[in-house]
């Protein structure tokens, strides 16, 4: 699945991250290099067209900018309205993104040893235009996001599975009480949201 675009440096990113899971299955070393790659691209520029940066009224949004007829990665424009965040969640997967437009709040947490335990915070980092983290490996992967600034956030999520299927973890940090959910991959014609 691959949301109809016409920017070249995209399409390239695509390319560039398909060949890059084929060639390695050490996550530390896939990550480093998926976030260069993508730095690469938002230096350059990625021309998202505005039905797939629109914030929608009740909560964040993932729009599918491409995902792995494999399901060995996917691609998102992620989108959080001013005021809009997540719960502290995981990913069951590692993940690379890189902010497109305005700023993201991250806070993150320790993956707790097991369930029922407390979640320890570990940091707090915010990320602005062209800047990318390494947001999740399988072993590390815990954390909540924010729009961190007064206009929306728009970030280019890069994940090692078909992000918008794949069952994960939800906290609630103060108890370690875990509930499990999937999201949804919004379509841009509608604002149906994510969970």
């Amino acid at each position: 699945m691959t949301t109809t675009l016409h920017d070249p440096q995209l399409a390239t990113l695509i390319d560039e991250i398909g060949a890059l899971v084929a060639a390695h299955d050490d996550e530390q070393v896939l990550t480093e290099l998926v976030a260069e790659r993508l730095r690469a691209a938002l230096a350059t520029g990625i021309d998202l067209p505005e039905p797939l940066t629109r914030p929608d009224t009740e909560r964040y949004v993932m729009y599918p900018l491409h995902v792995d007829p494999d399901g060995r990665f996917s691609i998102a424009s992620a989108v959080w309205n001013v005021g809009q965040g997540t719960p502290v969640h995981g990913h069951e997967t590692w993940g690379v993104v890189g902010i497109h437009s305005g700023v993201e709040h991250e806070i993150s947490f320790d993956k707790p040893e097991r369930e029922g335990l407390p979640l320890t915070q570990n940091g707090e980092e915010e990320w602005g235009v062209g800047q990318v983290t390494v947001c999740c490996t399988t072993d590390d992967d815990v954390h909540q996001v924010f729009c961190g600034g007064d206009e929306p956030c728009v970030g280019i999520h890069v994940y090692g599975a078909d992000i918008g299927t794949l069952p994960r973890r939800s906290y609630q940090p103060e108890t370690g009480e875990v509930s499990w959910f999937t999201s949804r991959w919004t379509q841009p014609n509608r604002t149906e949201p994510t969970r």
